[in-house]
């Protein structure tokens, strides 16, 4: 067993670092209050080839191991998550599907803009009545020859406004259940393609998530992702790399409230003397340090199984579970050692407590991971 990262992680690290402070930083207090869409940000991580992390170079992506990209999204989301979930859905469910699973002619016409950072794109599953029970799609995809007609409703979507691609999931033949189920690549701007208001979330507020209308939408045939009924096991598919990206996005919210709690606690003092010095807060500085650890170990496995070819559904599942915990709890913690400045946004804990809670929700609930996990271990 090896812990040591290469020297390409390493400076993926601190690139990824580096770009946290001087670029997310600044004016990440006043897009979480506004709600405010990080456009110059995410642009600026599509130059630098964050968008594309996995992708094989001659698509436009960076090539580079899961690890690299878990490494990377920890410490975007140590700053600023909204940055980050673009970051991770943009890899994880968009890149990584159509590469994987894509037609040449698919990758050509998209991965290669989606890579780069020209283009970002969305992942349509969650519907109003199929949140953690993918298989009761209500959005309809019916065979028309030589098209498919599209309608129906998506909820929670990431991206939802700022996306020029879509991977939407829908029910072609409902008869046939989870068999009948496809994915389209869905253009924006398509004639009956309608975006909803932006939600008005508690946390990752710079996000744009917004619910999608189709009303009889066109989609050709050659936009259909894999064969015909391939749709539902290319969501989960999907899903199960996508969960290492928050898995790393959680861990990385911990982390950054962890390193802002033990800098406030080494200049506060109470009782004459810094509040680290008090067995009261060493010891919280304590459980979450090693929290923090055990998270990134889980993290890191979850990503190493993916880079090593290995079933990774439940080392990914095990990683979002424990890592989106931690992130709940260091957060809560942190705010606690800030004391009456925890409560006060200009000391950055407040939003990554909120920030913390959708990581224990968004791809794949903490429930939904535990059937994940528990399925496994009894079926040995």
């Amino acid at each position: 067993m090896d812990f040591k990262l290469t020297e390409e992680q390493l400076m993926i690290q601190q690139a990824a670092r580096d770009f946290a402070q001087n670029e997310l930083l600044p004016g990440v207090i006043e897009r979480d209050e506004h709600q405010k869409f990080p456009t110059e940000q995410v642009k600026k991580l599509g130059e630098l080839g964050f968008l594309g992390m996995m992708v094989d170079p001659k698509y436009g992506g960076s090539g580079l191991d899961t690890i690299s990209y878990a490494i990377a999204m920890e410490e975007l989301s140590k700053v600023d998550a909204s940055s980050s979930v673009v970051v991770s859905v943009n890899n994880s469910l968009v890149c990584w599907g159509l590469e994987t699973f894509g037609n040449e002619e698919q990758k050509q016409k998209y991965l290669t803009k989606l890579a780069t950072g020209e283009i970002i794109g969305a992942f349509c599953l969650s519907e109003p009545e199929a949140g953690s029970d993918a298989t009761s799609q209500k959005t309809t995809a019916i065979d028309k020859g030589d098209h498919y007609l599209l309608n129906g409703t998506k909820n929670w979507i990431t991206n939802g406004s700022t996306a020029s691609v879509y991977l939407v999931i829908a029910q072609t033949d409902r008869e046939k259940g989870h068999k009948g189920i496809n994915a389209l690549i869905v253009e924006k701007g398509a004639p009956g393609f309608e975006i909803g208001p932006k939600e008005n979330k508690l946390g990752i507020r710079g996000s744009d998530t917004h619910s999608l209308m189709f009303n009889d939408v066109k989609v050709p045939k050659e936009n259909r992702i894999g064969e015909d009924g391939f749709g539902f096991k290319f969501a989960m598919k999907t899903l199960g790399g996508g969960r290492i990206g928050i898995a790393a996005q959680a861990l990385g919210i911990a982390a950054g409230a962890y390193e802002l709690a033990l800098k406030y606690s080494k200049q506060r003092k109470a009782f004459g003397t810094e509040i680290y010095n008090h067995q009261a807060i060493a010891f919280k500085l304590a459980d979450m340090h090693t929290q923090i650890e055990a998270a990134r170990h889980l993290v890191y496995k979850a990503a190493w199984d993916k880079d090593n070819g290995n079933n990774y559904d439940v080392s990914s599942a095990m990683a979002k579970l424990y890592a989106s915990q931690v992130a709940m709890d260091t957060t809560i913690e942190a705010v606690q050692v800030h004391g009456g400045n925890g409560f006060v946004k200009d000391y950055h804990v407040e939003r990554l407590m909120r920030d913390a809670k959708i990581t224990q929700i968004y791809e794949g609930t903490s429930e939904i991971q535990k059937i994940v996990i528990s399925r496994n271990i009894i079926n040995k």
